[in-house]
């Protein structure tokens, strides 16, 4: 298993993707933190799941956007757990899609709140940590949208364009304390919300080069491999996992 004895948390990690990134780093051998806000009772089942399969998962909640609880958190895991070797950024919420016109100055600051300060908040809590045990990972997830800019997106973009610019220069300064920062940029992949068998679904699986819908999994087969030795010398790395819709890093 690449992750056995590492201990790792993921935001936001109850439900969609953040979920199966959870079952992706428990079934490689990771204990996980699973953070949640509001989706308490199924952030403990699948904390439950995990276990009664062998594993070790519990979960914790934690509004991302407070530093406050964030370090609480950190602190409580330590306590738990022992360490904490990684940190998958995942949470996100509020408005998304739509244009300009029905935006609202909230909609923004929320994406800029998970799309940054959240950000912030972890990595400031985190750092002492990491350096501490002599060095970590932080992956954080952002979106293929980035390289194609569609319009309608300009809320997300606004978020997740300041987490990109975040981890770029963060892989640089966190580089000397041996605590790698990297990104995940998923597609449209296919979770619990998406149904697959859908013309809609279908249609966009044939527009891709692998001529598939990828799921969620697949996300964190990623974040399991940035959290592995496997990938020891890679930080500041833009790796899309968009069944080839995405073909170049396009920062």
């Amino acid at each position: 298993m690449l992750l056995e004895g590492k201990v790792a948390l993921v935001t936001g990690g109850a439900r969609g993707i953040g979920a199966a990134i959870v079952r992706v780093l428990a079934r490689e051998g990771a204990a996980v933190a699973i953070n949640y806000a509001h989706s308490g009772e199924q952030a403990k089942a699948l904390a439950q799941r995990i276990v009664e399969g062998g594993g070790k998962a519990l979960p914790y909640a934690a509004d991302v956007r407070d530093a406050e609880a964030v370090r609480r958190m950190i602190a409580q895991i330590r306590d738990d757990f022992g360490r904490l070797d990684a940190v998958v950024n995942n949470a996100i919420a509020g408005r998304q899609h739509g244009a300009l016109t029905e935006a609202s100055d909230e909609d923004f600051r929320t994406a800029f709140d998970f799309g940054c300060m959240a950000i912030i908040h972890m990595i400031r809590a985190v750092r002492p940590v990491m350096r501490e045990q002599g060095g970590g990972r932080i992956i954080n997830i952002v979106t293929e949208l980035w390289n194609l800019a569609p319009e309608e997106w300009s809320v997300y973009m606004a978020g997740k364009g300041a987490m990109v610019g975040i981890s770029r220069s963060l892989a640089r300064e966190l580089g000397p304390d041996n605590i790698t920062v990297n990104m995940v940029a998923p597609g449209w992949m296919a979770d619990e919300k998406v149904d697959t068998e859908s013309e809609g679904s279908k249609n966009f699986a044939r527009s891709l080069p692998l001529r598939r819908h990828g799921s969620a999994e697949e996300i964190g087969n990623a974040c399991a491999f940035l959290m592995s030795d496997l990938a020891s010398y890679i930080t500041g790395a833009y790796i899309p996992v968009t069944g080839g819709r995405v073909t170049q890093v396009g920062l």
